[in-house]
């Protein structure tokens, strides 16, 4: 990577006008968990399962989520207070009612029989989509079956507006559009429109009252259609990192990505259509390099405490002692997995969790905490 000066370091993230003027950093820990439909998820158990074993996780302040990250996000949240936090306890608590309910989600292909659903049935893709993570993983959960802390925030984008759409327990807003207090949207349809991956699976079509809105709460789109019709995307449309609602906020920034990269295409398709989805692929993919050489970048030049890992890094860069065994060529291959909300096998489950773990405990080591002690041995005992 190029070097960067302190001076020279731009903010991965768009400081808004409603932006809290806020003078100095909170202390605690904000932790992120990109896109990229299952791979992300179970990437992110791996992530989550590391952060939990060292103590670190019980710590942290806010998690912020899009996508695939979001499911993870959304299970770790409904189950946050059954968790002891003792790595002692891990087989116990975190691994049944977290890791599970998770990899039982993954054995299910929910895209293409919703895409068909919605073609040849009555309801929308969308619809079938919330109705899979009810019977699967959420029930009739809402946002305040959330803890109050950590505070979870799951994103969607509004494509009325073009903003982020937060998803909380106290409140749901768009900066824009306003704000509803204590909402009791159910947490399958946050989750499904923060993984609504355009354009098969979005939007998600929020029908809303314009007296749920706190009055005066948005800028200058608190009026109809924009607070009875809210058309959300994929969180990851507008920030794939889920970066927003943590880095404006926090000192210590702990980052989780599991998002793709375009590939090269020797022969890119002529038709309008798959030429179109080639060049909007490719300003997608500047987006997201631009954003996460700022993150790093603001690590090196001490604007921020905290550590990044991503699916297709090398773990030998991070240079530390007793680093799990993780050949490139293996996590290249893990990393190649499609973002799609499709059948995993039990062993691809497993080395993408194993993959998260490890790469995490890298990047904590090496640039968070390096007296944590090195871990004595994958989640999963390698190709079991």
């Amino acid at each position: 990577m190029e070097e960067m000066s302190n001076k020279a370091v731009l903010s991965p993230v768009e400081e808004i006008e409603t932006d809290s003027k806020i003078q100095q950093l909170d202390k605690g820990i904000g932790l992120c968990l990109s896109g990229g439909g299952y791979r992300a998820m179970l990437f992110h158990v791996g992530s989550l399962w590391r952060l939990y074993d060292t103590g670190i996780l019980k710590n942290v302040a806010r998690i912020s989520s899009v996508s695939g990250g979001s499911i993870t996000s959304a299970v770790l949240g409904l189950k946050w207070k059954r968790l002891s936090f003792n790595p002692h306890q891990l087989t116990h608590d975190f691994i049944p009612e977290v890791v599970n309910p998770i990899r039982t989600m993954a054995r299910q292909t929910i895209d293409a029989t919703s895409i068909l659903g919605g073609v040849f049935l009555p309801g929308s893709v969308s619809e079938k989509i919330i109705k899979a993570y009810q019977k699967h993983l959420f029930g009739e959960t809402t946002l305040q079956d959330l803890p109050d802390a950590p505070r979870f925030v799951i994103n969607a984008s509004n494509v009325q507006s073009g903003a982020l759409w937060r998803f909380m327990k106290p409140y749901m807003r768009d900066w824009r559009v306003g704000e509803v207090q204590h909402p009791t949207i159910s947490l399958a349809i946050a989750v499904a429109a923060s993984s609504a991956f355009p354009p098969v699976l979005s939007p998600v079509i929020l029908e809303l009252d314009e007296e749920d809105f706190t009055p005066h709460s948005g800028v200058d789109l608190q009026r109809e259609p924009y607070t009875t019709k809210v058309v959300l995307s994929d969180g990851g449309v507008y920030d794939n990192l889920g970066l927003e609602t943590v880095w404006k906020r926090y000192e210590t920034v702990l980052v989780s990505d599991a998002g793709g990269k375009t590939q090269p295409e020797e022969e890119p398709k002529q038709d309008w259509a798959r030429h179109a989805k080639r060049i909007l692929d490719l300003i997608d993919n500047q987006v997201r390099s631009l954003r996460y050489r700022q993150v790093i970048g603001s690590f090196e030049a001490g604007q921020r405490k905290g550590a990044y890992w991503g699916i297709r890094t090398h773990i030998q860069d991070y240079g530390v002692a007793h680093a799990l065994n993780c050949p490139l060529e293996w996590t290249t291959e893990l990393a190649e997995t499609p973002t799609r909300l499709k059948r995993l096998s039990d062993q691809r489950q497993q080395d993408l969790i194993n993959w998260g773990y490890a790469v995490c405990d890298a990047a904590l080591r090496a640039k968070y905490d390096p007296t944590l002690p090195p871990p004595v041995s994958f989640p999963y005992p390698p190709g079991a």
